[in-house]
């Protein structure tokens, strides 16, 4: 029966007919259902009939949803642009003090998950304490290492840049609610297509944007702060919806004696990216009823087809065949120092020019071929690329 709910929802993505797409974890293809919604929102600006509070409305029903799509509380949500602007917002928040340290893995991290903790290194004098990844993971025992006491923050990504495998969060967590450490976690890779879960596996803060996993626009994001690490923050960066004034308008100037806003919304900034919100209800309201359980068996089967299928043709896929290794990523190659969308191995560069000309849409990250899949992927894109390789290989 779930085959074919996924089958009926694929045709509601007709990128997925015209190429083998295979890079969410680029950015996820966009349905009719959003798109139609964002013509709504364009047609009402066209004719001049947008409304102030119509539009706060879809604000707060968004930020209901995603609350509703993580397991958290309306209020541990507040609206961002990206996940560089929700990890910042963070890490600037946040009390530092000189001789403070954070712990992570850059080898796996986005470049925009290692800026801001040089440059807080420089502004206050906090140490960064890089470790190494193990089998191409960020290793829970590897951070539990590295912590002492003066570490005040611990930062991950739920599913790596490259090569893509999971990175085990709640074990790191355990470490770190023993200490009183904050757990900030770059989860763009996962929050969509894998189940997630906040309560349950402990994370503290979490940055995503809308673009890939919740299947929406560029220049929209959320950023989730458990409420009781928000409330011990003050924002850098502080505007009216970061104001509790109760009914109060928007435009009411207060004094300076407000309070700050419940929980995360004390870090909404001005207007809204209100077409991008709208774009995110329709999509989320597509993956809460198709249920994220059900996304992540249904994306896993697939991957884990995918890497199977790759490795009996006797390609390097990174990661073993372990279940908890699998995300939604399948890589193929050696994870390097290339750059971001270069590979030096002459063998993958022939596998990816082939594969790109014959339909297939997926990405370079680090030297090696980046798989990756969503709810709208099916058993025949899997067999398609596999077959795909095998004539690659013999030519």
């Amino acid at each position: 029966m779930k085959e074919l709910e996924f089958a009926a929802l694929r045709k509601r993505f007709p990128g997925a007919d015209d190429s083998i797409y295979l890079d969410v974890a680029a950015r996820g293809l966009m349905s009719l259902d959003t798109r139609e919604a964002i013509g709504r929102m364009l047609d009402d600006r066209v004719q001049g009939t947008s409304d102030k509070p119509s539009m706060f409305e879809l604000i707060e029903r968004t930020r209901e949803s995603y609350a509703r799509l993580i397991n958290a509380e309306p209020d541990e949500v507040a609206f961002t642009k990206n996940v560089s602007e929700g990890l910042n917002i963070i890490i600037s928040s946040y009390e530092w003090q000189p001789g403070d340290n954070v712990v992570l893995c850059p080898d796996l991290e986005h470049p925009n998950n290692i800026f801001p903790w040089h440059n807080l290194a420089k502004r206050v004098g906090i140490t960064v304490k890089n470790i190494e990844p193990r089998d191409g993971r960020v290793s829970p025992e590897a951070v539990a290492e590295a912590i002492d006491e003066n570490t005040r923050m611990v930062t991950a990504s739920s599913v790596t840049l490259a090569p893509g495998l999971r990175t085990d969060i709640s074990a790191i967590s355990a470490f770190c609610r023993k200490r009183g450490i904050l757990l900030l976690v770059d989860g763009v890779q996962s929050v969509g297509i894998l189940h997630t879960d906040v309560k349950e596996s402990g994370i503290d803060a979490m940055a995503v944007s809308t673009q890939k996993g919740l299947l929406g626009l560029y220049g929209m994001g959320f950023l989730y702060c458990r409420r009781d690490w928000a409330e011990r923050m003050r924002p850098v960066y502080l505007a009216r919806f970061g104001i509790d004034m109760g009914g109060a308008h928007e435009a009411a100037l207060g004094n300076d004696e407000n309070r700050l806003a419940s929980g995360a919304r004390r870090f909404d900034l001005g207007n809204y990216n209100f077409i991008g919100a709208a774009a995110a209800e329709s999509s989320i309201a597509m993956l809460l009823k198709t249920g994220t359980r059900e996304i992540e068996n249904h994306v896993n089967g697939l991957a884990r087809n995918l890497a199977n299928g790759l490795r009996d043709n006797g390609l390097p896929v990174v990661g073993g065949k372990s279940e908890a290794d699998t995300g939604s990523i399948v890589s193929v190659g050696t994870v390097g120092e290339e750059q971001h969308d270069a590979v030096d191995d002459p063998a993958m560069a022939a596998l990816y020019d082939y594969l790109t000309a014959h339909g297939v849409r997926l990405s370079i990250r680090r030297g090696v071929l980046r798989f990756s899949l969503h709810l709208y992927n099916d058993a025949s894109d899997v067999t398609k690329v596999i077959e795909l390789a095998k004539r690659a290989e013999r030519r």
